[in-house]
């Protein structure tokens, strides 16, 4: 605020001083000049009464000679005094009507609003740097489960975007430059509640440099960053950014996952995309060769990837200099039949139209289903206003950097956990994953998946870490077990628990839990919330696990525990 009032007041220096200067030429000249009062003596105006009647005549209020009527001298100084002020004042609600409407005073009291706003922010909340598709997507996602979050872009009409944006909370946003560590300041990186910077821009460099200053200015706060270049990427990794998102290589990853794998990507799909694919996909064929049509970012990506499961593929690009010494290649574009047909298009069993032009690789799509209406098809689409087209096009898979991005930092966000047990799987059978794909089809068929994470502690599950201190055994399925009817069990099972002494896949119900165990759930999103009634209600707990219902205070935890030590002597006598 002192920036701001300072601002204003060097803009309004020369039409302040001219005000005073005027007033008092003003005030003194009606001191000077000798006036008459009611009986025809002699009166000398005071201070009080001159500045009374310079105030309402600047301002043109009129309220009549005060507080004797004027001599000719009085009048011919008051019509002066009339357009001098008027003028004086003119010429400073000009300058100040001026100043509001300067860009660099709005972007001040911007920044300063958003500077105040950040600072009564006292939860947990994400700084957001970049509002591009990703980053929109993003916050949505955040806003929807109650996640606050800070936004930084240089695009006024992105933040103007974000402010119209019928959203469940309020969102600070500021249109600068996030390379700029005063921004990054401003924006709360150093408050105890900023728990995780995103570095969303479109610009890798710009990420870079957001990341290196949160490393540098707020050592302990993790970092989720978009790279699309390995160079970038590497020097990302270098200094210890704790996540880099590259779509190019996630999406790599997870198609070849679902060429040598496919009931493992079903489940990745699911347990990553909130728009997963039906289960029946993983009985399709995916074994064969490939043809990818552009060479770019996504198609070395997914040269590396489908090259290290030795997937047979063929590579169409219109500039050789990118193949290098690759033996199976076709120059041209793919959009053309006969470039398709020299790739060997109708042997093929899919086809991957990744060029950066999405009206290229909707061509590619449709030529190559008219050369091969049986083929596996994946689009890149590079422009979010393209989504209809697209769906239209009724590709199998849809490449959208956006999403992937958004989908993955969501994931990083709610369930670091999930990343721990998609590494597990990785040492499965993909009969493994099949089966646990039917489980998750029990629990939500074809609806949406949700995973989701509880720790055993004093602060997730104060219940059951009352129960494991008077030395009772909590299985882990009472965590399953609906608290509104113990009958019932609730949408949802667990994945993993990890412990100190490692990882347990996919645990029975009978698992005792033990203080310190993170468990991984996944089911629908509202059996959550139930699981956290059990978790931290004793009452609710004894139900579930026992069927009773009753009164949960200390006095009667200490007689029943009593009541338990004294059967099991009488029981051990006997």
């Amino acid at each position: 605020m002192n920036s701001v009032i300072y601002l204003l007041l060097r803009r309004l220096r020369w039409p302040l001083i001219t005000l005073i200067v005027v007033y008092a030429i003003s005030i003194t000249g009606f001191v000077l000049i000798p006036g008459m009062d009611d009986k025809g003596q002699p009166w000398q105006m005071g201070f009080f009464h001159a500045f009374y009647f310079v105030s309402f005549m600047g301002s043109t209020i009129g309220f009549g000679e005060i507080p004797y009527a004027f001599t000719d001298a009085q009048r011919y100084w008051a019509m002066l005094t009339i357009y001098v002020t008027v003028i004086a004042w003119l010429y400073g609600i000009g300058t100040m009507l001026a100043i509001l409407q300067d860009q660099a005073f709005s972007r001040m009291r911007a920044r300063q609003r958003f500077r105040n706003a950040v600072k009564a922010i006292q939860e947990p909340f994400y700084l957001i740097c970049g509002y591009g598709v990703t980053g929109s997507l993003l916050v949505n996602k955040l806003a929807s489960r109650g996640i606050q979050a800070v936004v930084v872009d240089i695009n006024q009409q992105r933040i103007d975007d974000l402010l119209t944006d019928t959203l469940p909370m309020a969102v600070p946003a500021l249109c600068a430059d996030a390379c700029e560590p005063d921004i990054l300041t401003d924006a709360g990186l150093l408050k105890q509640h900023c728990i995780g910077v995103v570095a969303l821009t479109n610009s890798d460099e710009v990420n870079l440099a957001v990341a290196i200053a949160s490393k540098l200015l707020a050592t302990h706060t993790p970092v989720i960053s978009r790279a699309e270049s390995q160079a970038i990427n590497d020097n990302l990794a270098s200094f210890g950014t704790e996540h880099i998102v590259n779509p190019f290589e996630s999406f790599a990853e997870y198609l070849a996952m679902a060429i040598h794998s496919p009931y493992k990507h079903l489940v990745y799909d699911w347990l990553v995309n909130p728009r997963h694919r039906p289960a029946k996909i993983g009985a399709h064929q995916v074994q064969g060769t490939w043809v990818i049509c552009g060479y770019g970012r996504m198609g070395q990506a997914l040269h590396r990837y489908l090259g290290a499961h030795q997937v047979d593929m063929v590579v169409i690009d219109e500039d050789p200099a990118k193949f290098g010494m690759m033996d199976d290649m076709v120059l041209g574009l793919g959009t053309e039949a006969v470039t398709l047909q020299e790739a060997r298009i109708a042997q093929a069993v899919g086809v991957v139209a990744g060029t950066a032009n999405d009206a290229n690789n909707l061509s590619i799509l449709m030529t190559a289903r008219m050369l091969n209406p049986e083929l596996i098809t994946v689009a890149r689409q590079n422009q979010r206003y393209n989504e209809r087209v697209f769906q239209a096009a009724c590709p199998d898979y849809v490449m959208e950097p956006a999403w992937i991005i958004a989908n993955k930092i969501m994931l990083l966000i709610k369930t670091p956990l999930l990343l721990d047990f998609l590494r597990q799987m990785g040492g499965q059978s993909d009969v493994w994953a099949q089966q646990l794909i039917e489980r998750m089809r029990e629990v939500v068929d074809d609806q949406e998946l949700d995973s989701w994470s509880l720790t055993i502690d004093q602060q997730e599950a104060p219940a059951i870490m009352t129960a494991l201190t008077d030395r009772q055994s909590v299985p882990l399925g009472v965590l399953q077990v609906d608290p509104r009817q113990r009958l019932d069990a609730l949408k949802a099972f667990p994945l993993m628990i990890k412990r100190s002494n490692g990882l347990m896949l996919l645990p029975t119900t009978d698992t005792l839990l033990q203080e310190g165990d993170v468990i991984l759930f996944c089911g629908r999103y509202r059996a959550s919330a139930l699981m956290q009634w059990t978790a931290g209600n004793y009452n609710v707990l004894r139900y579930v696990r026992d069927g009773f219902d009753g009164a949960s205070g200390y006095v009667w935890r200490w007689l029943s525990k009593s009541y338990r030590e004294r059967k099991q002597i009488s029981h051990e006598i006997k």
